[in-house]
């Protein structure tokens, strides 16, 4: 097959590009990265340098950082009919601010309580993490207000920002659960939750919840430890 997702299925970013992949239809060889083996890391690095997935691989070309991803997807893949990212200019800048905004505000927080739990215990950070708790917090109310008449981040339609919304949340409440208030927000996770693509994701991940740093955080109806 000429489409390759390297990709591993606990990473929230390879989640976003899954959901995505899912939602426009599209069929990938599968490639699951294991970055702890030298070989298989210094093969990755070859494709590109930063390291980082999921890549994408299209008949040679390389594809990477996820929201990239998505949009080529989008432009080259993408069943009849499927869009993330709509056609107007006004709508589609939208989509891609709060795509922006789940990236840097909430998935780039979340990610850091993760780094900190991998840290050897003398060598944690306590200041880091209460500030990515507060900017984690931050982003709950601004989601939560955006939220106000919408079903989805932007609107009626399910976007290119609710593929980021999905991982990014899921992974964010088990180290900062939403507070009480946030009542919109509470919605829209469950909203997330059930939606096929956001479904699936997620069950393809639960074998490996077991390896997942913030995995005391997951409710008992995606981890039960006891299962």
């Amino acid at each position: 097959m000429a489409l390759t997702l390297h990709y591993h299925p606990l990473s929230s970013y390879c989640h976003k590009a899954l959901i995505a992949l899912d939602e426009l239809g599209i069929q990938v060889e599968k490639k699951l990265l294991n970055l702890g083996d030298p070989t298989e890391r210094d093969a990755h690095l070859a494709l590109w340098p930063t390291g980082k997935m999921p890549l994408l691989v299209d008949d040679g070309r390389v594809v990477p950082e996820t929201s990239i991803i998505i949009e080529y997807l989008q432009r080259h893949h993408a069943r009849e009919g499927r869009r993330l990212i709509p056609d107007d200019a006004g709508a589609a800048l939208d989509v891609r601010l709060w795509d922006r905004l789940f990236d840097l505000y909430v998935m780039t927080p979340m990610q850091a309580h993760t780094s900190d739990l991998l840290r050897p215990e003398a060598d944690r950070d306590p200041i880091s993490v209460a500030e990515a708790r507060a900017r984690l917090l931050m982003a709950y109310e601004l989601v939560d207000r955006q939220l106000a008449g919408r079903t989805w981040i932007t609107g009626e339609a399910f976007t290119l920002a609710d593929c980021a919304a999905a991982p990014s949340l899921f992974y964010a409440v088990t180290y900062v659960p939403l507070p009480a208030e946030r009542r919109q927000l509470a919605a829209y996770f469950e909203r997330l939750m059930a939606r096929p693509s956001v479904a699936r994701t997620v069950e393809q991940a639960r074998p490996f919840f077991k390896w997942y740093p913030g995995r005391a955080g997951l409710a008992k109806r995606f981890f039960d430890p006891a299962a």
